[in-house]
């Protein structure tokens, strides 16, 4: 049985606003499903393990795969994450990493993401993220000492949309700049445009319009290499 994990944040605070944040529904379920119906079997982890917070802005039930997910009772699955530092990288030939603003937090500082990241993908597996997911990647190093993204096509959510949403000044960083720092070559499209990047086992969507074409790419690509 093929297996791969999707990866979601722990973190739910939206910087020092008082608001919340978390992770964001559509870009587990457009993932999820697509992955499902190839026949992996999927787990979910997070940075800390145990109950995930869902940024409530993303609960659209009238996405119709978040609606299969909500009444499959799959939610119950966020509630029992795997924390990273129980994952055992060999057993999985997928890692995607879902978006939500809290990923911008925990994600580019978690030892065990990018540990059990590097390992995934040094093992031959695909690591795939979309939106802010990416946030997953910009610490990344591989066994030669290299970021991952060095030399990559990658993509995110980009610069000029943080701006649009009116988070420029919130988040810790900035998630396009922070992946162009690193060595990747960023390829932005317009605000809101559904568009993923493909290089070679590396697979990066830019928006929560994107997710399921992110989902079908990773099955595109494991078909090819795995």
């Amino acid at each position: 049985m093929k297996k791969a994990l999707i990866v979601v944040t722990s973190h739910d605070q939206l910087g020092k606003t008082g608001k919340k944040t978390g992770w964001y529904l559509p870009e587990v379920t457009h993932i999820y499903y697509p992955l499902l119906e190839a026949g992996f079997e999927v787990d979910f982890a997070s940075t800390q393990g145990g109950a995930a917070p869902l940024d409530q802005g993303s609960y659209n039930l009238e996405d119709p795969l978040n609606q299969r997910f909500v009444e499959g009772k799959m939610l119950a699955h966020l509630e029992k994450t795997l924390a990273l530092k129980d994952v055992n990288a060999s057993q999985y030939q997928v890692i995607a990493f879902a978006g939500g603003h809290g990923t911008m937090w925990d994600f580019p500082n978690s030892e065990d993401l990018n540990t059990v990241t590097a390992q995934i993908y040094e093992n031959g597996g695909i690591v795939a993220a979309v939106c802010h997911g990416p946030a997953a990647l910009v610490n990344v190093k591989l066994s030669n000492g290299k970021y991952l993204v060095d030399g990559k096509d990658v993509n995110s959510f980009t610069d000029a949309e943080e701006i649009a949403v009116g988070l420029k000044d919130i988040v810790p960083f900035m998630l396009e700049s922070t992946l162009k720092s690193r060595g990747a070559r960023f390829h932005a499209g317009a605000n809101w445009e559904n568009k993923v990047v493909v290089s070679e086992r590396l697979i990066t969507g830019q928006n929560p319009q994107s997710a399921h074409s992110l989902g079908l790419k990773i099955v595109e690509v494991a078909k090819q290499s795995l």
